[in-house]
């Protein structure tokens, strides 16, 4: 009755659309992970850097307390 049908093909198919399932739940699901910086590492990396200086850090992080 299933003559037509090759069971190594039928295994292979049903194998890849896991992986394949696999793969797009974890892309969809990592997104949502991404890490978000905050206002003030970003201040703390441009300090590092050296384009603001510690008093207009100083003041800028105050500002945002301030606003909050």
């Amino acid at each position: 009755m299933f003559d037509f049908m090759n069971m190594n093909m039928t295994l292979f198919h049903g194998f890849s659309m896991f992986v394949f399932l696999a793969i797009f739940f974890y892309l969809i699901f990592s997104i949502d992970k991404k890490e978000k910086s905050s206002v003030v590492d970003i201040l703390k990396k441009r300090l590092a850097k050296g384009e603001i200086s510690q008093e207009q850090f100083e003041s800028i992080k105050t500002t945002l307390k301030e606003g909050n």
